[in-house]
């Protein structure tokens, strides 16, 4: 049984939340809070497995106090949000302060709606149960770049192309990895499981905080050096080959793995597009999304990474591409990107 406390200054949405998550047989919400502080004292006294957390709330918003428990009381936490710019933006710092999902409260008051939302926050609660969230006890990171100065061999780097998926856990992940690569690496494409206009969000932020051009892809979009293009929220992104470089082109097709964007539809046009001039990296993430094709890109010739079970909030995607021989190498998150750029230096013949 999964113990969710639940917090909300709005007893609307508390009882939609705590009725809705009720429904699931494995789910127990053992309580409620109108703010934080009164949720600081239950986290204390009740000891929940999982926290929902709005992130507007009074008195002190949900990111000033992730910042504040995360060091002395981490919990998984999942974020419940209202889907606009400015949750969106707040979102993004929320998740890197130690939360481990995002779910967009329902934008009407359709049953509908209402339901998918639930199915989808059921689904995370189950997924940060699993989390390990121990290391933000003594966080010794930053978004920053370390390594600036490393040069890339010339040979074929027009043809070369990184790939990197995520889920749970994902966004401190990648920008994690972007701050151990040099900024003149091959183009990077992301497909991270995130909302719309979350994705949108996030990449403005590690525009801001890494040295690489980061947008949200718009479909064309070219991958070049130094650029670094994350797919959209609820669209797949996938690479077509285009004279001398990439491209990427979006779509609204159904769910692979149970997600869109998919990691397996970006990684399964990697190893069809580039081959042996591709690189894919599996980060932390719950399922197993991306494993199947990183394993076709494996096959295909292109050199593959995963996130070790020690430095992933949640070792189900990485897991599962190493029990099927997909994984080049199983790596902590800062030795990937030196990982990397020694795949980027290897002549491909």
């Amino acid at each position: 049984m999964i113990r969710v406390l639940v917090v909300d200054d709005s007893s609307v949405a508390r009882s939609m939340i705590r009725r809705g998550l009720e429904r699931y047989p494995d789910i127990q919400v053992i309580g409620e809070s109108p703010d934080v502080y009164d949720a600081r004292d239950r986290i204390v006294n009740d000891n929940p497995d999982v926290i929902t957390l709005d992130i507007r709330m009074p008195r002190m918003d949900g990111v000033d106090f992730l910042k504040r428990l995360m060091p002395q009381y981490p919990k998984p936490v999942v974020v419940v949000s209202a889907l606009d710019q400015f949750g969106a933006e707040t979102v993004v710092l929320a998740l890197e302060a130690g939360a481990v999902d995002v779910v967009s409260k329902p934008g009407g008051a359709g049953g509908r709606k209402v339901n998918e939302m639930m199915d989808e926050l059921a689904a995370k609660v189950r997924s940060a149960s699993c989390a390990d969230v121990s290391s933000w006890r003594n966080p010794q990171w930053s978004l920053r770049s370390r390594n600036l100065s490393q040069p890339i061999a010339a040979k074929g780097a027009r043809d070369r192309l990184i790939a990197v998926g995520a889920s749970t856990g994902g966004t401190i992940a990648i920008g994690r990895l972007l701050a151990s690569l040099s900024p003149n690496v091959p183009g990077i494409a992301v497909s991270l499981h995130m909302p719309p206009v979350f994705t949108e969000k996030f990449a403005e932020r590690l525009h801001q905080s890494t040295p690489f051009e980061v947008s949200e892809a718009i479909d064309g979009d070219l991958l070049r050096q130094g650029r670094v293009l994350v797919a959209p929220g609820d669209r797949h992104m996938e690479v077509a080959k285009r004279g001398c470089g990439y491209v990427v082109h979006l779509s609204d097709g159904p769910k692979v793995s149970g997600h869109r964007p998919s990691v397996d539809i970006l990684f399964a046009s990697v190893a069809r597009e580039a081959g042996g001039y591709g690189i894919g990296v599996l980060l932390t993430g719950m399922g197993r999304d991306g494993a199947s094709e990183l394993k076709t890109l494996r096959d295909a010739g292109g050199r593959t990474v995963v996130q070790d079970q020690t430095t992933s909030v949640v070792w189900g995607m990485p897991m599962e591409a190493d029990r099927i021989g997909a994984a080049e190498q199983v790596l902590p998150i800062d030795k990937i990107g030196a990982a990397v750029q020694s795949y980027l230096g290897d002549a491909v013949e």
